[in-house]
């Protein structure tokens, strides 16, 4: 498989985590805007698309093999180890916020043990981890198609029998985090750290400039087209799932409730993708050589009590102070010689 399909797969992936597949972020940022949500989700799948191709091209010229050569190049020794043991930590709530939603998917969709949810996303992530980048790269491969697959279908289905007919055409022109532009901007944001930190271990696949910028670029687009899937189903039917932890699911309920729990499937596989890229992201930093197995397994288990904290807890209060974070940073390095 062509390396650029392959960056593509680990961009998407990497994103498309329990917020975005659920809905939930869809509508806190696009979604109450109503129709100019719409452009909202252009903004960021602009952003997406060129900065993404442009922070790959960056890691291409200067040769970075990991987030510790990274931020040490560029931010120096001092703030550079400080911004480290904050990514260090970042990834590993990260970890535990998918293992915690895995959780409440097998309790509250599948009717199963919210235990039995955390320890099956665990296990399988330990099996790939012990593959590294080669793992990640082929369970991304075969597992982002499946989530655009699952998010297309149900958008143009239920557009399609609805006839476009949007519950929230004007939405709010002000709220929290402004406008709609800069909404999308913040959004953009609130995904930077992860992207820094697994794009700065990708060097290996990035064979060229041209491998790079097709690589951003088309998982940019990816997110996009997903992105606007999600948020023209929902704003059908925005007046009775705006407040809901999971609209999506919901969404596919006027669907059939069989094919609401195949889409908690989907969404389960849009964690594991991302779960995958927070562990990936944090075993690169700090497991060099012998003793892998031994730090793989201990991650994995020791991420088990945080994610007992909860899901909706967990994304409450991390997402907004690594979003500012991370969107700092990716500006930085972009600008930076």
């Amino acid at each position: 498989m062509k390396n650029w399909i392959k960056i593509a797969s680990i961009y998407v992936g990497t994103v498309i985590g329990a917020g975005f597949a659920s809905g939930r972020e869809i509508i806190e940022f696009f979604g109450i805007y109503g129709l100019k949500g719409i452009w909202g989700i252009i903004i960021s799948g602009l952003l997406f698309s060129i900065v993404g191709s442009l922070l790959l091209v960056k890691i291409y010229d200067k040769k970075i093999k990991g987030f510790d050569e990274l931020v040490i190049n560029l931010f120096g020794e001092r703030f550079g180890t400080l911004l480290d043991t904050i990514m260090i930590f970042s990834l590993y709530t990260g970890f535990s916020v998918m293992i915690s939603g895995s959780g409440a998917i097998f309790k509250d969709e599948l009717g199963l043990s919210y235990n039995i949810g955390i320890i099956v996303m665990v296990v399988c992530a330990f099996i790939v981890f012990l593959f590294s980048l080669e793992g990640l790269s082929f369970i991304n491969s075969i597992l982002v198609p499946l989530l655009i697959i699952g998010i297309i279908f149900t958008s143009i289905y239920l557009n399609i029998r609805e006839g476009y007919n949007f519950s929230n055409i004007q939405g709010a022109s002000i709220t929290s985090k402004g406008n709609f532009i800069t909404s999308s901007i913040l959004y953009f944001g609130s995904n930077s750290l992860i992207i820094i930190i697994v794009f700065s271990s990708l060097y290996p696949l990035i064979h060229s400039r041209e491998t790079a910028i097709k690589g951003g670029i088309i998982g940019g687009i990816i997110l996009f087209i997903l992105g606007i899937s999600i948020l023209t189903s929902m704003l059908i039917y925005y007046n009775e799932i705006f407040n809901l932890n999971i609209p999506m699911l919901m969404v596919c309920n006027y669907i059939c409730k069989s094919y609401r729990k195949l889409y908690a499937i989907i969404l389960w596989i849009a964690m594991f993708t991302t779960a995958l890229a927070n562990g990936f992201g944090f075993m690169n930093r700090v497991s060099k050589g012998k003793g892998k197995i031994l730090i793989t397994a201990l991650f994995c288990v020791t991420a088990i009590p945080l994610a007992k904290v909860g899901f909706a807890n967990l994304v409450g209060i991390i997402y907004p102070v690594f979003g500012v974070i991370g969107f700092g940073m990716i500006m930085f390095i972009l600008v930076k010689d």
